[in-house]
C-alpha cells in the first residue's frame, strides 16, 4: 500500500485525497492508534475516499528542542508505516516536519494541511489530539474549524486498559522495565526490534550456547534481563532466548543484546535480524562460573521452549 513523504506546501500524489484523515506521532502504533485508523477506515467508505493516516518525521520534539537528548523511538518510520498499513490505513502520509509547520496557527494547519494538502472530507482524531502552534488546537476548536470547512469530524475516546488509557508513555515505560508482556497487551503484539547481527566474544560457542549478537537497534531495547523471543533471519523464525544487558559471570559490564536460536546452526554475521520479545524469564546476575551459567542457560532455554510453545 502507497505511503508518501510530503512537504506541508506541497500537493498529494493520485489517490491521497478527499478520504478520511487522522494524524498523529503513532509511535508504536498501539491499540489506540489502531482503532483512530480503525474508526477513519469506516469513516473513508462514508466518503468514498481513503483512509489516510499521517505522521512525521522528525518527531515534533526534535524540530521544537533540537537540544534535546535524542530519545529511540518505539518503531522506525519504516515499520510505523507498515504497521498503519496492517491497522487498515490505505494511504500514509509522512510529513517532513519544520519549524514553519509546527509554527502555523490552528486555523491555517486545518485550512492549509488538512484541506488545502490532503483535501480531506473526514478527520479523525483521539481525545487527547492538540495541534497548531503551541499546540493551541483541542478537539474542540477541530470539530468547530471541521463544520466551517463542511468537513466531518469524530472525536475518538481513550482506549482504556488496567484502568488507564493506552499510550505510547505507558508502552515505553512497560519495555524499559522489562515487562515485554505489559507492552504486548498494549501493543496487541508483542514489542520487536531489529538490527544486524554483529560480531561478539564468541564465549557461548565455547560453553555450547552460541549467540548471535544483534547491534545496530534504532529503537527502544527492553530492560536487562533474560527473555523468551522469537528471532528471524535469512527468511527463517526460530523460538529462541535472549539475554539484554552486560555479562557479569564474565566480568563484562557492557550492555549487549545476544540472543541463542534453538536448534539452529549457521552463520548470521552481517545479516539483519528481528528479535521479537514475548516473555521475561528472569533477572541478569552473576554466576560462580561457567559450569553454573550453563546450567542456568538450560534452564533458560527449556523455559523459553514453554513459553513459545516449542517444547
Amino acid at each position: 500500500m502507497p505511503t508518501a513523504v510530503l512537504d506541508w506546501t506541497g500537493g498529494p500524489p493520485p489517490g491521497f485525497a478527499r478520504g478520511a484523515v487522522t494524524v498523529g506521532n503513532f509511535d508504536g502504533v498501539h491499540r489506540g492508534h489502531r482503532e483512530l485508523v480503525a474508526v477513519a477506515a469506516r469513516w473513508a467508505k462514508r466518503v468514498g475516499g481513503p483512509a489516510v493516516a499521517v505522521t512525521f518525521d522528525p518527531p515534533p520534539y526534535q524540530v521544537l528542542v533540537p537540544d534535546a537528548p535524542p530519545r529511540p523511538p518505539l518503531t522506525t518510520l519504516a515499520d510505523r508505516a507498515e504497521l498503519l498499513h496492517a491497522a487498515g490505513a490505505d494511504r500514509v502520509v509522512v510529513l517532513r516536519t519544520t519549524a514553519e509547520l509546527l509554527g502555523l496557527p490552528p486555523e491555517e494547519f486545518v485550512s492549509r494541511v488538512l484541506v488545502r494538502l490532503l483535501g480531506a472530507r473526514a478527520v479523525v482524531e483521539g481525545y487527547d489530539f492538540r495541534f497548531g502552534r503551541g499546540r493551541a488546537g483541542d478537539t474542540a476548536a477541530l470539530r468547530r474549524l471541521c463544520a466551517a470547512a463542511g468537513i466531518g469530524f469524530e472525536e475518538v475516546p481513550p482506549l482504556a486498559d488496567g484502568g488507564e488509557p493506552v499510550s505510547s508513555s505507558r508502552v515505553r515505560a512497560a519495555i524499559v522495565a522489562g515487562d515485554v508482556a505489559k507492552a504486548a497487551g498494549l501493543l496487541g503484539r508483542p514489542y520487536r526490534i531489529a538490527g544486524t547481527v554483529v560480531g561478539g566474544a564468541k564465549r557461548g560457542r565455547t560453553i555450547g550456547f552460541p549467540t548471535a549478537n544483534l547491534g545496530d537497534v534504532p529503537t527502544v531495547v527492553p530492560g536487562t534481563g533474560v527473555y523468551a523471543v522469537r528471532a528471524t533471519a535469512d527468511g527463517a523464525t526460530w523460538p529462541a532466548a535472549a539475554n539484554v544487558g552486560p555479562n557479569p559471570t564474565f566480568g563484562e559490564d557492557t550492555r549487549k543484546i545476544e540472543a541463542h536460536l534453538i536448534d539452529f546452526a549457521g552463520d548470521l554475521y552481517g545479516q539483519g535480524m528481528t528479535v521479537e520479545f514475548v516473555q521475561k524469564l528472569r533477572d541478569t546476575r552473576p554466576f560462580a562460573g561457567p559450569a553454573e551459567l550453563v546450567e542456568q542457560l538450560r534452564r533458560d532455554v527449556a523455559a523459553a521452549k514453554v513459553t513459545l510453545g516449542a517444547s
